[in-house]
């Protein structure tokens, strides 16, 4: 299936509820532990998920996911093993690989769209590049069937939002605040405000990522109108902090899970 529609699917088929995308960084802390943790997010009720590729100068990660990336490098994780473990998670639910610019462009973005999609995955993530350098990459993307989910940020201009809104596939990443990623006490005063925005300028599903770290937090994005929230950090730390890190995630993913489900009537 065309992973643009495979990720619309995932969206429209969440249970009455807007979808649920946890983070995982692959190689972290081993590579066999990365995909029981990713496994553990599917049994938790995870409708997609977010596969991070690590990489030594990770501009748009905060202090968490960077130390799991150096951790994950350290380890000896490379490209082609994390998408083996997206290969592995792909037939459970669609995932969506997070990647910096210079990994696909070392080796060419025609051949690491294919590698992409025969590794299974669905779409691609990749915060640093920029919607001016971004049609080649675009049109990788679309030859292989895999969808390039471009992001937006509250500061984005309307008519750049539009630009951008109108090329995302999949879905269009919204960050709630400017800055890098990481759990934040409370979401922004702005954050309905952006999610409106970015609503009104894409047709594709809109997500809500960066900063969410509770159920609560999460909730309150799908109230707002988010159709898909992306967890990170929290769910990162909870895998560095535990002894047994799979069972500890799929305990937090549920209770995400459980926030965005609709109450009973």
């Amino acid at each position: 299936m065309d992973g643009a529609q495979r990720i619309a699917d995932a969206f429209a088929d969440a249970p009455g509820r807007a979808a649920l995308m946890p983070y995982l960084m692959g190689g972290f802390p081993s590579m066999e532990t990365s995909l029981r943790i990713g496994e553990a997010y599917a049994d938790g009720g995870a409708d997609l998920v977010e596969l991070g590729v690590p990489f030594s100068d990770p501009l748009a990660d905060g202090p968490v996911i960077h130390a799991a990336g150096t951790a994950a490098l350290r380890a000896g994780a490379t490209v082609d093993g994390v998408l083996g473990v997206c290969e592995k998670l792909a037939v459970r639910l669609p995932v969506v690989v997070m990647l910096y610019a210079n990994l696909v462009f070392a080796r060419g973005a025609e051949r690491f769209a294919q590698l992409a999609a025969d590794a299974g995955a669905s779409g691609l993530i990749v915060p640093d590049l920029p919607m001016e350098e971004a049609p080649a990459v675009l049109a990788a993307c679309d030859a292989a069937g895999v969808a390039l989910v471009p992001l937006v940020a509250p500061t984005t201009p309307d008519a750049r939002m539009a630009a951008i809104g109108e090329r995302a596939r999949g879905f269009l990443y919204t960050v709630s605040v400017t800055g890098t990623t990481g759990e934040r006490a409370a979401l922004s005063d702005t954050f309905a405000s952006v999610i409106e925005h970015a609503k009104a300028h894409t047709t594709v599903p809109v997500a809500l990522g960066f900063g969410i770290g509770t159920p609560e937090q999460a909730a309150q994005a799908a109230a707002a109108g988010a159709d898909g929230v992306i967890v990170g950090s929290r769910l990162v730390r909870a895998a560095a902090e535990a002894a047994d890190p799979a069972a500890a995630v799929r305990e937090l993913v549920g209770g995400f899970a459980s926030a965005l489900a609709p109450a009973p009537r």
